[in-house]
């Protein structure tokens, strides 16, 4: 057992500069705060709030330009009410076409409308 200890505390006494270099980068590198797992991590998160951003900003200009046309030209909010809305004159009747299929069960017929 002395001889087992007496081998690991020459192994330690003789590579001591490597070894405590080897445990504080993994400390630092790992472990700490400033670790560099944690840095890709906020990596990647930067990366994806800038994607996020430029997608508000797009939306944020597509709804100025149309901000601006409704204000210019008064038809053009009739036209978005039609549009979004499904609003419509007295004298009109609107039809709303889907593509979305019905599900099918076994026992049942499937009607086409």
């Amino acid at each position: 057992m002395a001889n087992k200890l007496n081998i690991l505390w020459n192994f330690i006494s003789h590579y001591k500069y490597f070894l405590v270099i080897v445990v504080c980068t993994l400390l630092i590198g790992v472990v700490g705060e400033d670790s560099v797992l944690k840095r890709v991590k906020l990596e990647l998160q930067i990366e994806d709030l800038k994607k996020e951003i430029k997608k508000y900003e797009d939306q944020h200009a597509a709804d100025s330009k149309q901000l601006q046309e409704i204000r210019r030209n008064p038809k053009a909010v009739e036209r978005i009410a039609r549009e979004r809305y499904f609003m419509k004159a007295d004298d009109e009747d609107i039809f709303v076409l889907s593509s979305d299929e019905q599900p099918v069960d076994e026992n049942q017929e499937v009607v086409i409308e």
